[in-house]
């Protein structure tokens, strides 16, 4: 290690442990955080099984930056590329369509062993996986509806998918040791104003109720439901709303999902974690940036991410978060759009996690909103980036804007040629 580092390292150390922070100890926590790269950022929400369907759902990836992978072990070699630029060991969420097969099956007939590549690259590299049904872009979706349908087929379609995910799920989890997070978000909806809102929702209750009538281990597989406030397509109405899910997550034990593009443009979710998790025992995050609506912009060091951190950390909530990214951005090259929005994700917890939170508490009980104020903005410039820098350095992964050497000369010897 470049003894700059070092050096650098060791004086902002001195300058936390003036307030009490144990940096070597904030790293070693730190290390133990798994964050779950979206495998969709890199070939833009193709898949394999359908690569030829067009997106559905509401959803859309703009931008045609070339040299974005079109077969299972393309996927995986430009996986590989950005867990090697990203400090720690991490996850990768797979969506059905991606299962790598060469038999012509359909949603509803997926197995394990559709997938048994993907759990044996996961080994190689000692990673975990997580999981997620894929609702939109097939025939039976067409109409805007699934799990909710008004159609028995249809429905039962769907249902049995989402049944096969989890039995996917599950040998993920038993397979690689480490718990699969299998998350359901279907795009049921209508444009325009609906005369009945509750038979639908009525649909989808009892189609998740028969989804999870099956007992898993948690162990193996934690399910997660995940809500939406509008989309293309379903502006004026969501069957799966922010409160169904909230209501079913808690009544049903499962973990609920919060996006951070799928509510109000002025909502936010940092705001929303302590409430869901003084009730519920698991929550999963997908860490995104909406630009004026869920546009899924790469995760940047903005105000709400470093307010997530933050509220993860000062409530102690990261033993029950799950931490997941959600985005695709098809404009950029897709494997520096995984590095950047990662490291930034890893950045604000590192910056939270280097925050005097004790000493802030006890200051806001004691009504000193003066001090608080204080200390809260001057550790804004306080040198979290030789922190960073060391825990890259130590991790065997380039320090700060070194990862994009490497990721242009990828560039320019793989994906050029695709």
């Amino acid at each position: 290690m470049d003894q700059s580092i070092i050096n650098s390292y060791n004086e902002a150390k001195k300058l936390y442990a003036s307030h009490g922070i144990n940096v070597d100890e904030v790293l070693e926590k730190l290390s133990q955080i798994k964050v779950s790269l979206h495998c969709w950022q890199g070939d833009d929400v193709r898949g394999f099984l359908f690569k030829d369907k067009e997106l559905s759902g509401g959803i859309a990836v703009t931008g045609s930056y070339p040299g974005r992978a079109n077969t299972p072990n393309e996927l995986r070699q430009d996986l590989e590329i950005a867990l090697s630029l990203i400090p720690g060991k991490h996850k990768v969420n797979l969506h059905a369509i991606y299962a790598d097969t060469t038999e012509k099956v359909d949603l509803d007939e997926l197995e394990p062993r559709h997938f048994a590549s993907w759990v044996d690259w996961a080994k190689e590299q000692g990673i975990g996986l997580d999981f997620n049904p894929t609702c939109f872009s097939h025939p039976k979706a067409a109409d805007g509806f699934t799990l909710s349908h008004a159609d028995d087929d249809i429905r039962n379609f769907w249902i049995k998918h989402c049944k096969a995910s989890r039995k996917i799920a599950e040998s993920f989890g038993r397979e690689l040791g480490q718990t699969c997070v299998t998350n359901f978000w279907v795009p049921d909806g209508y444009k325009d104003t609906p005369v009945d809102r509750l038979a639908p929702r009525e649909r989808l209750k009892n189609s998740l109720d028969e989804v999870f009538s099956e007992e898993i281990n948690p162990q193996y597989n934690i399910d997660a439901v995940e809500s939406k406030l509008f989309g293309i397509g379903s502006e004026s109405y969501v069957v799966g709303s922010h409160e169904f899910y909230m209501g079913y997550g808690l009544t049903r034990g499962k973990a609920i999902c919060l996006d951070a593009g799928h509510f109000h443009p002025t909502e936010v979710i940092s705001n929303k974690l302590s409430s869901i998790l003084m009730f519920s025992e698991q929550l999963l995050l997908h860490v995104s940036r909406p630009v004026r609506w869920d546009s899924d912009h790469v995760v940047t060091m903005d105000d709400e991410l470093l307010e997530i951190a933050r509220e993860l950390v000062r409530g102690d909530l990261l033993p029950r978060t799950n931490i997941g990214l959600d985005f695709f951005d098809g404009s950029i090259n897709h494997i520096a759009a995984w590095v950047i929005g990662t490291r930034n994700t890893i950045k604000a917890l590192l910056r939270a996690m280097l925050e005097p939170v004790e000493e802030l508490k006890k200051i806001e009980l004691l009504g000193d909103y003066t001090t608080r104020l204080a200390l809260v903005e001057e550790f804004k410039s306080y040198p979290f980036g030789a922190v960073w820098d060391y825990y890259c350095a130590s991790q065997g992964t380039p320090v700060r804007e070194q990862w994009l050497a490497e990721v242009k000369t990828y560039e320019q010897e793989v994906l050029s040629a695709r």
